[in-house]
């Protein structure tokens, strides 16, 4: 009989094939499925352990996870103006110090007409958007528009700077009256901090371990070790080196004549100190993904490169980088969501505290912790844990539209 889709030979093998998958399914649901939808169910209702019932209360967790304890001095619309200000005088800038980088360079003509059309164009589209936005029936010549835009921009930026109500002002304010949003700003300062410097660190070693030298095998096991090594132990280990009395980095310290610093006591130190431990950890896992990703690029583009008398720099801007940009998108994106999800050190290091005063090392995932485990608040954990959800989902999803554009997939 013929092997079709409505044949019986068909039916028999796929109905195989599920059987094969339901211990897997099984397994899934019960311990991955069934928690996620329950989860969500359970963030639209009000439920803790000193009461059996729950209430549903639609989006009550959701509010009040935003909720202030006090209102907040500044004007939260002049706060999001003078930023936006202040972030296109400085796009307006970085672009025309790459045209007058590009002209002192040695860049082509081309090139230069491109970077000069390309911050004019920028300028005149956004001048245009507002005086359009403005007047619709407005009409006046190109120059005379860049002037206009140029007094509004100096005039509207003195003017708010006046003030001081800058958007990070205003969340430095506005965590101080809500637990979840400092969360929020902890969290995303310790992936600003941690980010960066972790992958810039691990392509720095990366590179220099894919190089010819001597006990290369002995330094990629030695950076590799701390990444297979217990969070607890690492912490513990660290929470010794941070001892503001006889701790080895204060020790280090000394030699410059530098005073001891309280890693561990006082609130300012308390992210970039998780932040120490963490980027030290992971190190050596990031540089391994990074050496992959170098070993895989064919020898000749740099041998071609070495025929054209090109120097070590011009290698790394021209082939390196780009052919090594697949690898750089991966670690940008699982970087990012491991940082989000960072606990363990702050529970270890602050002895089951979110930092030494003022909750200064209360992270999303901590809060969820807390509201889960102290105060045993079901509905506000599960909230909150999905608002993490969102926004590490919105954040992979800007990485992947920017990526399309910039990573280059060689063929």
């Amino acid at each position: 009989m013929a092997y079709t889709k409505y044949s019986k030979k068909y039916w028999r093998e796929t109905l195989q094939a599920y059987l094969f998958l339901l211990p897997s399914i099984a397994v899934l649901g019960v311990f991955v499925f069934w928690p996620i939808g329950f989860s969500l169910v359970l963030s639209f209702f009000k439920w803790d352990y000193t009461s059996a019932e729950k209430y549903f209360i639609g989006l009550g967790n959701y509010k009040e996870l935003f909720r202030m304890s006090y209102p907040v001095s500044l004007n939260f619309f002049y706060a999001f103006v003078n930023t936006v200000v202040y972030a296109l005088g400085a796009l307006l800038f970085v672009r025309l110090v790459f045209y007058v980088t590009a002209g002192m360079t040695k860049y082509s003509r081309p090139e230069r007409k491109f970077s000069l059309f390309y911050t004019i164009s920028l300028v005149f589209f956004i001048l245009f958007y507002v005086v359009k936005m403005a007047n619709p029936g407005f009409s006046i010549s190109w120059l005379v528009l860049s002037l206009v835009f140029i007094i509004f921009y100096l005039v509207v930026a003195f003017w708010l700077s006046k003030s001081g109500d800058e958007l990070i002002s205003y969340f430095k304010l506005a965590k101080e009256s809500s637990d979840f949003l400092k969360a929020i700003y902890n969290t995303v300062y310790y992936v600003i901090l941690s980010v960066p410097t972790q992958i810039a660190l691990a392509l720095i070693i990366a590179l220099l371990l894919n190089r010819n030298i001597r006990f290369k095998n002995l330094f990629r096991t030695a950076y590799f070790i701390p990444f297979v090594t217990s969070v607890v132990a690492v912490s513990l280990v660290w929470q010794w080196m941070f001892n503001d009395q006889f701790g080895l980095l204060n020790y280090f310290l000394s030699w410059f004549d530098i005073n001891k610093i309280a890693w561990l006591k006082e609130e300012k130190w308390t992210i970039p100190t998780i932040a120490i431990v963490s980027v030290w950890q992971h190190l050596g896992y990031t540089t391994v993904i990074f050496l992959a990703g170098l070993q895989n690029i064919d020898r000749s583009y740099y041998e071609a490169a070495d025929v054209d008398g090109a120097n070590s720099w011009q290698k790394f801007k021209y082939i390196t980088w780009p052919l090594l940009s697949p690898t750089t998108f991966f670690i940008m994106i699982i970087t990012m969501i491991g940082s989000f999800k960072i606990f363990s050190q702050i529970f270890i290091l602050y002895q089951g505290l979110p930092g030494p005063v003022n909750k200064s090392g209360l992270t999303l995932v901590y809060y969820v912790f807390q509201k889960f485990y102290d105060e045993q608040r079901m509905g506000v954990a599960s909230a909150a844990a999905y608002m993490l959800f969102l926004i590490i989902l919105l954040l992979t999803f800007i990485q992947f539209r920017l990526g399309k554009k910039r990573v280059h997939y060689e063929s």
